[in-house]
């Protein structure tokens, strides 16, 4: 059965309706770490950005699971994920990516990162190319240290999570967004559970190091490290991203030796949330037009 609905009223349920799913934690280098997965075929992960979790991809896992073995990770520190006690810079990220993957016993798989994901996907790729198939990089992170943006991000993240409302969390929801009414109160409900925790606020300083300046700066992709990215890869950027403009989309796409750039208008900084069919259509064509790996 299908079920219709605007964008602005569909829920997570919808979206998984008829979905055969799996949410479980997996144990990842000593870190308790939360796995949805669907689907069979060639293995794909989604990675979703700072202070998220697997629920940013909802709306995609359905239409990627027809296809391939999907896992939405809650990365470190994030999610129902456990911190590690200490700050997560991104070599701490990558390194928990490749714990997942020898968790579920993969090899390899194709990543999918929006945003801080991104960032880690790119750096896991330049670090270990023999575990990447294909690479799509949606809205990434980690080309710039624009003071005012990182300003801006760190005051909405940081009282959303110290103070988890209804409305701090629906105000850094909204940055996200090119129309901030495809924020959904289910959206709005599922985050404030997950920053309400104890757990979790033992750790929020662990999990923003990156929006500090001199800490994003040490992190930061370069030109050189890009450019030992073996994967073909496609560059997903907006018209309307709060964190950086379509240029820096283009740097990314020159600085990969295989890659090309795409530009999704009319949306923010999550488009695989904000307009899921055209993100499903193009990060779909992407990862089939060249399925088999040698």
């Amino acid at each position: 059965m299908t079920v219709s609905a605007t964008t602005a009223q569909r829920t997570a349920w919808l979206d998984l309706a008829g979905l055969p799913f799996a949410q479980r934690w997996i144990d990842a280098g000593g870190i308790r770490t939360r796995v949805v997965e669907a689907g069979e075929g060639e293995p794909l992960i989604l990675l979703h950005g700072t202070g998220g979790h697997a629920e940013a991809y909802s709306r995609n896992l359905a239409a990627h699971a027809e296809r391939f073995h999907v896992v939405a990770v809650d990365l470190l520190a994030h999610g129902y994920t456990d911190a590690p006690g200490r700050p997560c810079e991104i070599p701490d990220y990558v390194a928990h990516l490749g714990a997942v993957l020898d968790a579920l016993d993969l090899e390899w798989a194709h990543l999918s990162g929006e945003s801080l994901g991104g960032w880690v996907a790119a750096w896991f790729a330049s670090e270990h190319p023999e575990r990447v198939g294909r690479l799509l990089l949606n809205t990434p992170g980690g080309a710039t240290a624009d003071e005012a943006v990182l300003d801006r991000l760190r005051g909405l993240t940081r009282e959303a999570m110290l103070t988890p409302t209804a409305e701090t969390v629906r105000r850094r929801l909204e940055w996200l967004m090119a129309h901030p009414e495809t924020v959904t109160p289910e959206l709005v409900a599922i985050r404030q559970a997950i920053y309400d925790r104890p757990v979790f606020q033992d750790a929020i300083d662990d999990r923003l190091v990156l929006l500090e300046l001199d800490t994003r700066r040490r992190n930061l992709l370069t030109g050189e490290r890009l450019a030992r990215i073996g994967a073909p890869t496609l560059v997903l950027w907006t018209t309307h991203d709060p964190m950086a403009d379509v240029p820096v989309g283009e740097w990314f796409a020159e600085a990969i030796p295989d890659a090309r750039l795409v530009v999704m208008r009319d949306c923010g900084h999550w488009p695989q949330f904000e307009q899921p069919d055209t993100f499903n259509d193009i990060s779909l064509a992407f990862l089939d037009s060249e399925r088999a790996r040698a």
